[in-house]
């Protein structure tokens, strides 16, 4: 579903308004929530491909356990190579949506609990921001940040 947005400006000199329309990819909040359902799902099949087929051409990652900006869908999927290997599954803890047109942005923090190599999990607080754009009839991530918080958490 698409809904048109009509914007008007004024010219500085008292002149007409003048309007220009975008048509828009319509979202909601319940959906873009939705969203870190979905790409928490494929977290779960340890599939780096299914990972990174959440994510729009021109993606940008910036993970949590690297240091390398991952800027290519190639990079990106590598990243999820690793990571999957610590079955990570994601819990939002707190969350602030902001839908515009084409655009949707879901920032807060999140828990992850991750397995370790002797068998048992921990469990690791990060802050998140993932950017949503449509892209060939489905919302993708074009941004994703994650960063572990830097001080202890209680």
């Amino acid at each position: 579903m698409r809904i048109v947005i009509v914007l008007l400006t004024t010219a500085l000199a008292a002149g007409p308004a003048l309007a220009r329309t975008e048509e828009c990819d319509e979202i909601s909040t319940a959906e873009v929530a939705r969203l870190f359902d979905r790409w928490n799902a494929s977290l779960a099949t340890l599939d780096p491909k299914r990972v990174a087929a959440n994510y729009a051409k021109g993606a940008v990652l910036l993970p949590t356990v690297s240091n390398l900006p991952r800027t290519t869908p190639a990079l990106i999927e590598d990243y999820f190579v690793m990571f999957l290997k610590q079955k990570p599954q994601g819990r939002i803890d707190e969350r602030h949506i902001t839908i515009g047109c084409d655009v949707a942005t879901d920032v807060g923090v999140y828990t992850f609990t991750l397995a370790n190599p002797d068998g048992t999990t921990r469990q690791v607080k990060a802050r998140y921001s993932f950017v949503y754009v449509p892209e060939g009839g489905q919302w993708k991530i074009l941004h994703h940040h994650s960063s572990a918080m830097p001080e202890p958490v209680r």
